[in-house]
């Protein structure tokens, strides 16, 4: 079958292209950037991509027109904690109104379990998402799914983050709310396995793992799994604020995700049917063993795809070729150049930069720059890099985000995500002449951006020298 996956470049669409490739349908790729794009070269090659904002976009371009089947993976729920949910229903209305000019005869939505009366924001834009979906001229299958985990999971990624940091825990209420994780493998098994099945149509179905499980349970299960020893307080008097705030400094999450994340929490997602599991006769994975699967993930650097890699994860709002040109004027910077006698061990070096390895000079200094960048309600330094040695356009990579990264051009460009009175690249770079160049670039706001800018030029100096000298040299001591 001809299959539409919205939400390619999200993190179910990334896990969920090569399952529908191996099950032999053709496939297109919706993506707001084509240059975000980022699945492996060997799947590239397998799909075609369309370039679409469901925002705006509510014509088919010819290259949709005549597919069998649709993926509705788009949502907005990092992006804002005010009107997102007025983004989704928008979204949503413009898909339905393209899909009247195409073929499709089947939508496939990924939506939130909904079974109480009192619903979150986050749930009640799920509903009301799912609501102008069944408008639609098409048949209509939803999967409302508790939260999900596996590497790079937003949920796991928290857990992860709390458990692993702090061994002792003052707690608000929402921990002793109840959930069904449900590993992502087994979501993975639903969305493929509803395709084309008659009895899906015009459906939604409920879909949790085998345990239900309160957040509280599902920490003290990670640190068992993990052979951490944690100690969880729980205390009746964090607000909704404090929580957020508590999730924000501890964890890599945003603080508008945060928000929105706390809000979630203190409602029940407990499946209410398993028609579709008897349905399609799927194994579930208990959360423990989810837990063991991601880490082997991990371990083995096969992460497909991370929640932090989204542009909402962080600072950006615009299109990443809008910061790729770097200003001429009006500009402050640091330049430094050094020859190198072996460019392509200093390319590997370049492509390693940030997450565990670190920045290979004043590692420490970055560190205090990112806790300050937290408590000025930044992205700080926590969410690393999703694979130590790839990287790709739109990736996040400690508190910036890459805008271009060439090997054949030897060329990497970094744009800051973290709070300055103005706007910032570094960009690594060797010449024709195997000569590295590094050049940090800001583009300050008015005089505090100046003033910014000369108060930390000292630190800049020994940083920025150190950097590119241990990057060249290959001395990663600090």
């Amino acid at each position: 079958m001809r299959v539409l996956l919205t939400g390619a470049n999200g993190y179910i669409g990334m896990r969920l292209l090569p399952q529908l490739l191996e099950q032999g349908h053709e496939v297109v790729c919706a993506v707001r950037n084509k240059n975000r794009f980022t699945s492996n070269e060997e799947l590239k090659e397998k799909v075609e991509v369309v370039e679409l904002d469901f925002l705006k976009d509510s014509a088919a371009p010819e290259l949709i027109k005549n597919i069998d089947i649709a993926y509705y993976l788009i949502h907005s729920m990092t992006a804002s904690t005010k009107d997102f949910d007025e983004k989704e229903a928008q979204a949503a209305r413009n898909f339905n109104q393209m899909m009247a000019e195409t073929s499709v005869n089947q939508v496939i939505y990924l939506s939130g379990i909904i079974n109480e009366d009192k619903l979150s924001k986050h749930l009640q834009s799920r509903k009301a998402v799912e609501e102008i979906l069944y408008k639609g001229d098409f048949k209509l299958t939803v999967l409302r799914a508790a939260i999900i985990v596996g590497s790079g999971s937003s949920s796991f990624e928290i857990i992860r983050d709390l458990c692993e940091k702090l061994p002792v825990m003052v707690t608000p209420k929402w921990v002793k709310t109840r959930s069904q994780p449900i590993a992502i493998r087994n979501i993975i098994q639903y969305l493929t396995g509803v395709i084309g099945r008659e009895e899906c149509f015009n459906e939604s179905f409920d879909v949790g793992g085998p345990d239900i499980l309160t957040y509280q349970e599902m920490m003290e299960q990670y640190a068992e799994v993990r052979g951490l020893k944690i100690w969880i307080i729980g205390v009746p008097f964090m607000s909704p604020k404090l929580s957020s705030y508590w999730l924000y400094f501890v964890t890599s999450t945003s603080y508008r995700l945060a928000q929105n994340l706390v809000d979630s929490m203190s409602v029940e997602v407990i499946t209410r049917d398993t028609r579709l599991q008897e349905i399609l006769n799927i194994e579930l994975i208990p959360y423990k063993e989810a837990i063991r699967l991601a880490f082997y993930k991990i371990e083995q650097n096969e992460v497909v795809s991370s929640w932090k890699d989204s542009l909402s994860s962080g600072r950006f709002r615009k299109e990443l070729n809008k910061y790729i040109q770097i200003p001429k004027y009006g500009c402050l910077q640091d330049k430094k150049s050094v020859k190198i006698e072996d460019p392509d061990e200093v390319l590997e070096r370049i492509w390693t930069i940030g997450g565990l390895k670190g920045w290979y000079y004043g590692t420490w200094l970055w560190k205090v720059r990112g806790y300050l960048d937290k408590l000025a309600g930044g992205v700080g330094l926590r969410r690393g890099r999703t694979h130590p040695s790839k990287i790709n356009a739109g990736d996040s990579l400690d508190f910036w985000r890459v805008l271009l990264a060439d090997k054949e051009e030897r060329r990497l460009l970094l744009f800051a995500e973290m709070k300055v009175p103005g706007e910032a690249w570094l960009e690594f770079k060797i010449d024709e002449n195997d000569v590295l160049h590094q050049n940090a670039t800001f583009r300050p706001k008015g005089l505090w951006g100046r003033l910014y800018w000369y108060s930390m030029y000292p630190f800049h100096y020994f940083i920025f020298e150190g950097m590119i000298n241990r990057i060249a040299r290959g001395n990663k001591k600090d």
